[in-house]
């Protein structure tokens, strides 16, 4: 749910908002091709955290443990290689680059019938 804060995303995340909020599209699929462990990660991870508060998280310990798992799982890589991610070094034109990934493209109207029909804008 956009807007939530950080400290309301560490209750626990059931299955239904991780598909909802954390499972990687197709474009975002394309994102992380070609990236390996930490990064792969990040680029999996980041822009999802992006899509649901509107900035970057700081730290590791800003994203749901289960968001991390549930991404890790979609790019096969461990959820522990997100410890040795580069929070510090972490560019602007790697946050502008995940932010632009970000942005929705059209969406197909099954896509958008489907959304109603489940009550999701």
């Amino acid at each position: 749910m956009r807007g939530r804060s950080a400290i309301v995303a560490r209750t626990p995340l059931d299955l239904d908002e991780l598909v909802d909020h954390w499972t990687l599209l197709k474009d975002e699929q394309a994102l992380v091709s070609g990236k390996r462990g930490a990064t792969r990660l990040g680029f999996a991870v980041l822009p999802k955290f992006y899509t649901q508060y509107g900035r970057f998280p700081r730290n590791r310990t800003e994203l749901p443990g289960e968001a991390v798992e549930f991404g890790a799982r979609q790019v096969q890589v461990p959820a522990s290689e997100l410890e040795s991610y580069d929070w510090v070094n972490l560019d602007m034109g790697a946050r502008l680059n995940l932010a632009a990934a970000t942005v929705p493209g059209p969406r197909s109207p099954a896509d958008t019938d489907d959304r109603q029909l489940a009550g999701r804008p």
